[in-house]
């Protein structure tokens, strides 16, 4: 388990108040000043804490447990696409594009991100076994496929004429037969696990391609969905 104040968490809580921001401004309400303020806080205490200058990405969580204060896990994962992905992204904007790198050279799977990279001696390559082999391997290593929608979001963010390559972190889903599995294996080849049909594996691939304005059409006849369209 990751205990402490963890990136995704924080980028979240960023976003929260932003929106509570822009709420009171619609509303009136002198609050937003206040929201305002937590969020700039919040932004300042981000980047400063979270970033690892050596990796050239995010702690995945600072003050961790027992650590304590001051502490940091260096661990490579993918819940720091988040700090950009997100509609208020947490992240300097200059620091996006290091980031998006490393979750691209190290975690990006033809069939989403993995948890963790294949460089830590954490890593489990396939999520196999009996139950305690498969929670072993669950978060650290598995692929997560619905991770590929904020991944998405972010490759748009940072390079926002490129739909070719954020189309091609989609393409290991085109063949894929009536749904899309909740995990996949973190090496070759990929092989699906777990739930054979998750709904959030399935509702973010489609928000991706939807985004790419891609459309996706179903034969009635075989129930083989196949992929149309260019992109935006």
């Amino acid at each position: 388990p990751r205990r402490g104040k963890a990136v995704e968490i924080n980028a979240l809580w960023y976003n929260a108040l932003k929106l509570m921001e822009q709420w009171a401004r619609e509303r009136g309400d002198g609050a937003a000043s206040e929201y305002q303020d937590r969020a700039a806080q919040a932004k300042r205490s981000f980047n400063d804490r979270f970033w690892y200058a050596a990796g050239g990405y995010l702690y995945d969580v600072v003050d961790t447990e027992p650590g304590g204060p001051g502490s940091v896990d260096v661990k490579c994962r993918p819940n720091q696409i988040l700090a950009i992905a997100l509609p208020h992204a947490v992240l300097d904007r200059h620091r996006w594009e290091p980031v998006l790198t490393v979750v691209r050279d190290r975690l990006l799977t033809p069939v989403g991100l993995r948890s963790l990279a294949p460089d830590d001696p954490d890593f489990k390559p396939r999520y196999f076994g009996d139950l305690r082999a498969r929670d072993a391997a669950y978060h650290q290593g598995t692929v997560w496929a619905w991770l590929v929608g904020p991944f998405v979001d972010a490759w748009l963010k940072v390079y926002p004429a490129d739909d070719a390559g954020a189309r091609r972190a989609l393409e290991g889903f085109v063949s894929c037969i009536g749904s899309i599995s909740e995990v996949f294996d973190a090496d070759a080849p990929f092989a699906p696990r777990g739930c054979i049909a998750q709904a959030w594996s399935v509702a973010e691939v489609l928000r991706a391609w939807s985004k790419l304005g891609i459309g996706a059409s179903v034969d009635r006849g075989t129930s083989l969905a196949t992929v149309s369209g260019t992109g935006a």
